[in-house]
Parts: C-alpha cells; sequence; structure tokens
C-alpha cells in the first residue's frame, strides 16, 4: 500500500514537472500535481486500509464463531 501512495506521488509530481517545463508554466503545475498525489494516494490508502480491517474482522468472526469460553458462555 505504501509502494502505491509513493508511485502516485512521484507519478504526478513528475508529470506536473514534465508540463511545466513543456509549457514553461513555473512551478505550478508540479506543486498541483503533488497535491492531487498525495490526495489520490491518501484516498487510496485509506479505502485500502479500511478493507483489509473489515477483512481481519470477518476472519476474526468465523474462527471464533460458536466457541465458548471455559465456563460455559459465549
Amino acid at each position: 500500500m505504501g509502494s502505491e501512495f509513493a508511485g502516485a506521488v512521484c507519478g504526478l509530481t513528475l508529470l506536473g514537472y514534465w508540463i511545466d517545463r513543456h509549457y514553461g508554466t513555473g512551478i505550478k503545475a508540479t506543486l498541483i500535481g503533488a497535491a492531487i498525489g498525495v490526495v489520490g494516494g491518501m484516498y487510496n490508502f485509506i479505502r485500502q486500509a479500511l478493507a483489509l480491517a473489515r477483512e481481519s474482522e470477518r476472519e476474526y468472526r468465523n474462527a471464533h464463531a460458536g466457541k465458548r469460553d471455559d465456563d460455559g458462555t459465549a
């Protein structure tokens, strides 16, 4: 997940850098690309982390479903 985040930030920053050099826009496109990369990367990172947490919770519940403690309670 971390490499996807870094890839989004680096890729969009480099795209912005190329746009700046090609069109002579100073540093604007580089900053915009970096910002979009951070926002998009964080969105994807959080989305994947929540999905992983839900899957882990589901597996935990399935593994412990129907088991009782030593005193006979659930």
